[in-house]
């Protein structure tokens, strides 16, 4: 099975809508001009709400190959749910793509395991792919935790997933977002293969197989490629590094770093 090498930039609570618009224009430049094959390795960004509308326009208008999806969902349908963004909203803006679970919302916002499974189906509904994000904390890593908490997590998630359905895995050591601490490529790869056992014990081989698990944490361009070129290490969902155009290119251009 080849999985398509995927990179994702979550630009988290930063950019405004006309600072949206430039980004991806630029990007979109860089990667053409670098004659970049998106049909060898996706690219997708991850803007606020508040641009997402833009995004699409400019997307659309100019059939950008760039793919696009939303920082998160609700497990709501509609209603009385003030500051909530329903998955139909998110469908009818053409979002390939939602985050769920991201550390930040589990920490900052309480979402549990289980409103993480519920949110990866309410995009599934939508016919919206779920990136889910699992990892550990430094506390748990300490504690001896470091596979037992992703794979809880992501066996919760998977709970209201079906064999066959179309969703992304990001593992994302808390104790390395953002702190400029990462992850080695075999610490990367030891983790995506355990996650990837845990899909196929919960939804079966071939979803396993089919299911791409991305790396997050402190990823540049320096060190993307030792990443990528791991068997089980399908992408990367950047932070930092996709705010900035020439770094993001860079590392969706890995390939040309990769060496055996």
């Amino acid at each position: 099975m080849t999985r398509t090498p995927f990179i994702a930039g979550n630009w988290k609570m930063n950019l405004d809508h006309l600072q949206a618009i430039a980004l991806v224009q630029k990007l979109a430049w860089t990667l053409a001009d670098a004659r970049h094959d998106f049909a060898a390795v996706e690219v997708a960004v991850f803007p606020p709400f508040t641009d997402l509308r833009s995004v699409q326009t400019l997307v659309q208008a100019d059939k950008l190959p760039i793919r696009y999806g939303a920082q998160d969902v609700s497990v709501h349908a509609s209603g009385a749910y003030t500051g909530e963004v329903a998955g139909a909203f998110l469908a009818r803006l053409d979002c390939a793509y939602v985050i769920v679970g991201h550390s930040e919302r589990r920490q900052y916002h309480a979402e549990t395991d289980e409103i993480v499974g519920a949110k990866a189906r309410a995009a599934k509904e939508n016919g919206i792919v779920p990136v889910i994000c699992v990892g550990e904390t430094l506390e748990q890593r300490e504690a001896g935790e470091a596979t037992a908490i992703p794979t809880a997590q992501l066996r919760t998630a998977l709970a209201s997933l079906a064999p066959g359905d179309d969703f992304v895995i990001a593992y994302e050591p808390v104790w390395a977002i953002g702190t400029g601490l990462a992850a080695t490529a075999d610490d990367a790869q030891a983790m995506s293969a355990a996650l990837r056992a845990t899909i196929a014990d919960a939804l079966g081989e071939e979803t396993a197989e089919n299911t791409r698990i991305l790396y997050g944490g402190s990823v540049k361009t320096e060190n993307a490629a030792g990443y990528l070129k791991m068997p089980d290490v399908d992408g990367a969902l950047v932070g930092g590094a996709s705010l900035d155009v020439d770094s993001f290119a860079g590392i969706v251009r890995f390939q040309k770093h990769v060496t055996f």
